[in-house]
């Protein structure tokens, strides 16, 4: 159901009368929003929200504490937004690319720093469906999205090593050149805090190695350019429970190799980043701060206690200078 807006304009040093001060004691806006009459107090306009109205209202309001203020936290703490950035929302048409366009346009709309925004839409070859799901979303969110073609699905297919990760490298190649044709200096990408987590755990316990998703970088190859991850401390779970609140409806992985699933948001097949899905909930349901405990440990290296590191792709190893310290 559609809530009512009510906006009341008060004269600044106009005096009250009792009487109607009185009314208004008695009666609660949306009594007369009900009435659809004029408060005592004020000038009333009766207004229905639009359905992208209510959509960006639930982010500040409803989850205002753990999506609006995390996505603040980490813009923040991170410094990912200055002024005069011309910024590329990068889009796929999920769930968590949608949540930040809204969040993104939200920040522009009231902050006092000034940045552009663009949001980016890159097509690697959905099927009709998927394509126009992405189009008819955007339009139900008021987001005025560009879209380009590219043949990235068609040439992936022919690749049978590490097929997902041959096809994230050139969507973000291909994201840069676009972006920067466009004039812009940043892309944002939608990956949240879960995402953070389970790259930490994929590089320990299949890469053997310690590294994080690092909440913004420098392109290498695109000077001037940089990448930058506004939602990094929004869990997934509360994107869920916003999308599932206002009943929206977008794409999974959409690409050939998973299209069974690409109509709903179940993380697609058997893929190690699903494994470890599956783990972090199962660690959760032990100790509901391990996802925390597993983010701060990149935060809180001790490099006495580690047997070697890399920096600038030298390898520091602690016997180096080990006979040093007698």
């Amino acid at each position: 159901m559609k809530k009512d807006t009510i906006y009341l304009d008060y004269a600044a040093n106009t005096p009250v009368d009792p009487a109607a001060l009185e009314v208004f004691n008695q009666t609660t806006l949306q009594d007369f929003a009900n009435q659809n009459a004029t408060h005592p107090l004020g000038k009333k306009v009766h207004q229905k929200m639009e359905r992208y109205e209510e959509i960006e209202r639930s982010i500040i309001t409803t989850y205002r504490k753990r999506i609006w203020r995390k996505f603040i936290q980490g813009i923040k703490e991170f410094e990912m937004i200055q002024e005069g950035d011309k910024i590329a929302v990068c889009m796929s048409g999920g769930k968590d690319s949608m949540l930040l366009a809204k969040c993104m346009q939200e920040l522009q709309r009231h902050n006092q720093m000034h940045f552009e925004l663009v949001f980016l839409v890159m097509d690697p070859g959905y099927n009709p469906i998927n394509r126009q799901k992405v189009i008819s979303n955007a339009k139900l969110l008021n987001v005025p999205i560009t879209i380009f073609n590219t043949d990235i699905f068609e040439r992936v297919e022919q690749i049978d090593d590490h097929p997902c990760y041959v096809c994230a490298r050139m969507r973000r190649g291909y994201l840069y050149r676009k972006a920067q044709e466009l004039g812009c200096n940043k892309i944002a990408l939608g990956h949240h805090f879960d995402d953070v987590i389970e790259t930490i755990l994929m590089g320990m316990l299949y890469g053997a190695q310690m590294q994080t998703m690092m909440p913004k970088l420098h392109s290498t190859y695109h000077k001037g350019m940089q990448l930058i991850r506004p939602l990094y401390y929004v869990k997934e779970a509360d994107i869920i429970r916003w999308r599932e609140r206002n009943d929206l409806h977008f794409i999974q992985c959409a690409c050939r190799f998973t299209e069974q699933c690409s109509m709903c948001d179940n993380g697609g097949g058997g893929s190690k980043r699903e494994e470890m899905k599956k783990l972090i909930k199962q660690l959760r349901s032990v100790y509901d701060k391990v996802d925390m405990n597993i983010y701060n440990s990149t935060k809180n290296v001790n490099l006495n206690t580690i047997i070697s590191y890399i920096k600038d792709g030298e390898v520091h190893h602690f016997m180096d200078d080990y006979d040093k310290k007698e």
